[in-house]
């Protein structure tokens, strides 16, 4: 997988506040926007927007902005564009509705982060 080490530090800045069931999906060769898509939960809407908020002040820390953002202002769902790779964090039950992951999970591209 390209950038591991940034992929997993996003992954930890979302796990710093409580995001959980956060899933790695490589969709290198599988989509023309990114190489790797990362998918997390939080439970409410102010948590979902922590989440992000922590996000955004880490990889700024490292130099890294995002190149698009949507969905601050509601916090069900939110998507943040870091070029080749896109995060979405999404509120527990909108999660469930949209079912991101189904679109591009295969047998071997998923990988769950561990703290």
């Amino acid at each position: 997988m390209k950038n591991e080490k940034l992929v997993n530090d996003m992954c930890k800045a979302m796990s710093d506040k409580k995001a959980f069931d956060i899933r790695i999906i490589d969709v290198e060769g599988l989509s023309d926007v990114a190489d790797t898509f990362i998918i997390a939960s939080g439970k409410s809407a102010p948590q979902v927007k922590a989440i992000f908020d922590n996000l955004e002040a880490e990889m700024e820390k490292q130099g890294l902005f995002a190149n698009r953002k949507e969905g601050m202002t509601e916090g069900r769902w939110i998507a943040v564009d870091y070029f080749d790779i896109i995060v979405h964090i999404f509120q527990e039950e909108a999660r469930k509705f949209y079912q991101l992951e189904k679109l591009w999970i295969n047998e071997n591209n998923v990988t769950k982060y561990e703290d």
